[in-house]
């Protein structure tokens, strides 16, 4: 009998520790402000958030160090700093590339986040070269749905894809933090397949004061000569 008790004990250790981690792999996201910086995978836990990236260089003697100024920005607007760094030093020591197309894997730790946001935003603050993450997706559901809408777009099939994006955009489930992010590519593909009335429309929702972080993508669409 006790052995039994044991066994069991032992085999529901594992499904206790899966319940309270969760590991999002290639999480969409809806603007970033770094070429080459790619968000590899975040890991969601009771003590910590890890976030995973992947930086490759482009330049000779390229260099690249994580300041210590990062933030995790939830939807309520709360900030969560970093902790720690694995794997890229802390500036102003900085990692020097050996060559042009190099890349370095590297993790940054956060505190747990509260409760389960839909989306978050990274941010690093300093005074040369910031990256930053906007509309991180921390929903499996929402990423799904948005990877239909993508695989669609890659393999050039705009229309699809902006039937996709529209339908999920008119329904009940759109996270808030994410809407800036789905109206973003309705106005891009929208305009892509000369519907210009509909990426009008799109464009103004985009730019209204209801929608979370809508001006950053209204300046990013600017950036690219779209403006309605």
């Amino acid at each position: 009998m006790f052995l039994k008790k044991c066994l069991f004990i032992l085999l529901a250790l594992p499904a206790t520790l899966t319940v309270h981690s969760q590991i999002i792999t290639r999480p969409n996201y809806g603007l970033k402000s770094h070429e080459t910086l790619e968000l590899k995978s975040i890991q969601l836990s009771r003590d910590k958030t890890v976030v995973n990236f992947s930086i490759e260089n482009k330049i000779e003697n390229g260099i690249f160090c994580a300041d210590r100024n990062i933030y995790i920005t939830d939807p309520s607007g709360t900030r969560i700093k970093l902790i720690k760094a694995t794997g890229i030093p802390v500036c102003p020591k900085s990692y020097q590339f050996k060559a042009a197309g190099e890349k370095l894997d590297f993790s940054l730790a956060f505190p747990p986040l509260s409760g389960e946001p839909g989306c978050i935003d990274i941010k690093e603050e300093c005074s040369d070269n910031c990256f930053s993450f906007y509309g991180v997706v921390l929903d499996e559901y929402v990423n799904s749905r948005l990877d239909e809408g993508f695989s669609f777009a890659e393999r050039g099939e705009l229309q699809k894809a902006l039937d996709t994006f529209l339908k999920y955009a008119s329904g009940n489930v759109i996270n808030n933090g994410v809407r800036a992010l789905v109206y973003y590519n309705i106005v891009k593909l929208a305009g892509e397949t000369g519907n210009s009335d509909k990426a009008a429309e799109w464009y103004k929702k985009l730019n209204s004061s209801a929608v979370k972080g809508g001006k950053n993508y209204i300046k990013q669409l600017n950036l690219q000569g779209i403006k309605y």
